[in-house]
């Protein structure tokens, strides 16, 4: 997959860049794996705004990936599909019984290969096999946090984590932000890496292509009446917003601790901010 720029035909056109679409064999997803999806537009059951700066959007049908295939599947690749709702492609497999499913797609997953989800299965591009026999050094991506319960790490376009060591129960899986955590060996991942690589490359170019994404635009504090922010207000002309920052609700920001201390660290051997600070 690569970028490609377009021939501006005009100004909005000229900073603009696009996916290659080559990897897509089919444009039809499967009629049992679609849902109608129903935008919150950031609004929470109340109808109170809870996420700013969402809403409208093109419509869209949500594909049910399953991302805790069973143990003991044998299935080829029927298709590799795009989806409007994540980064990453999707790939339609049709296991050994004739049922359909939605993976994410791995970088180099081609129409027609076999994908296995077993103890004892190869370590080859999209197999899904637990961590105690995966070797250490290996690549992997969409990572369960407890057994059963379905992948939740590492699942977003040309991610990809390392199984750097294990140790008794547990093994230790370098993020991609950098994080070494510890996971249960028994929690189970693909091979490979995840594929769209280039995703984080395309330039948006024009404000419009934002809406068809449901991203309304954004207005800084310090333009506001006093009354809509806490940065605003003023006699008039350029000015700062005369006080430590703030959300619009009066909370401290950038650099005011949110995290919560009930949370536990005991399964992070290296945080995040130590990853940045070596780095």
């Amino acid at each position: 997959m690569s970028v490609t720029a377009l021939k501006p035909n005009t100004p909005g056109q000229r900073g603009m860049t696009t996916q290659d679409f080559d990897e897509i064999t089919t444009k039809k997803p499967v009629k049992s794996l679609i849902v109608i999806k129903k935008g919150s537009v950031g609004r929470n059951n109340q109808g109170r705004i809870t996420t700013r700066h969402r809403g409208g959007g093109v419509r869209r049908y949500y594909r049910i990936v399953n991302y805790n295939l069973a143990q003991g599947i044998t299935a080829t690749v029927e298709e590799i599909e795009y989806d409007p709702n994540r980064s990453a492609r999707i790939a339609r497999i049709k296991d050994q019984d004739g049922a359909y499913h939605y993976i994410i797609a791995a970088q180099g997953l081609k129409k027609g290969d076999k994908i296995v989800s077993n103890e004892e299965a190869a370590i080859a591009t999209g197999n899904r096999v637990p961590l105690k026999n995966i070797p250490t050094g290996s690549t992997i991506y969409a990572i369960e946090l407890q057994p059963g319960k379905g992948a939740q790490l590492v699942r977003s376009a040309g991610n990809s984590a390392q199984l750097v060591a294990k140790e008794g129960d547990y093994a230790q899986v370098k993020l991609p932000s950098g994080e070494v955590r510890k996971i249960h060996v028994n929690c189970s991942a693909h091979i490979g890496n995840v594929g769209n690589v280039q995703h984080q490359n395309i330039k948006i170019g024009k404000a419009g292509r934002n809406r068809h994404k449901g991203i309304r635009p954004t207005v800084r504090g310090v333009v506001m009446n006093a009354v809509d922010h806490p940065h605003g207000g003023g006699d008039g002309g350029r000015h700062g917003m005369g006080k430590a920052p703030r959300t619009p609700w009066g909370q401290k920001t950038l650099g005011f601790k949110t995290r919560r201390r009930k949370t536990s660290n005991s399964f992070i051997v290296k945080s995040l901010h130590q990853a940045k600070r070596r780095g």
